[in-house]
């Protein structure tokens, strides 16, 4: 499935999609330290990466929706709806994550909201790696056309 909204001939979609990944692995990482006796400043740092990482997400699931939106191939276009399910299904975890610790005053997790947020994270890198897979099965048989005109 090849992007249809681009910005200087790349894909917007894979670069967005790494800015709420590394918020969120950010965040479940200064949970973690906060869990295990680091200070509320860092819990508090993790309620805002959640927070920037939703706001990004948003992005990621509008690029992804447009690239759907022109795809021919039903095969295909189902394989990018699924996707964009999976990253849809991930910021739903972590709106309930961030809603959650909003009944917290100095907004910090405990042990259950972080294990919440390592299985939303674990389903962001998955749906982050299938759609790299896909991307990377469709592209191979160009690059290699390309490789034997050169």
């Amino acid at each position: 499935m090849e992007s249809r909204l681009r910005i200087a001939g790349e894909a917007v979609h894979p670069v967005l999609m790494m800015f709420p990944l590394g918020l969120f692995t950010i965040a479940v990482l200064f949970d973690l330290a906060n869990v295990l006796g680091g200070p509320d400043i860092v819990g508090q740092l993790a309620y805002w990466n959640i927070l920037a990482g939703l706001a990004g997400g948003v992005l990621v699931v509008l690029a992804a929706a447009i690239d759907v939106l022109f795809v021919r191939n039903g095969r295909a276009k189902r394989v990018g709806i699924l996707r964009n399910l999976m990253n849809m299904g991930v910021l739903f975890l972590y709106a309930v994550v961030l809603m959650l610790r909003m009944q917290s005053p100095n907004r910090v997790a405990g042990w259950g909201i972080l294990a919440v947020e390592v299985l939303a994270l674990t389903g962001a890198f998955y749906a982050a790696w299938f759609a790299g897979e896909l991307a990377n099965r469709r592209r191979v048989p160009a690059l290699a056309r390309a490789s034997r005109r050169a």
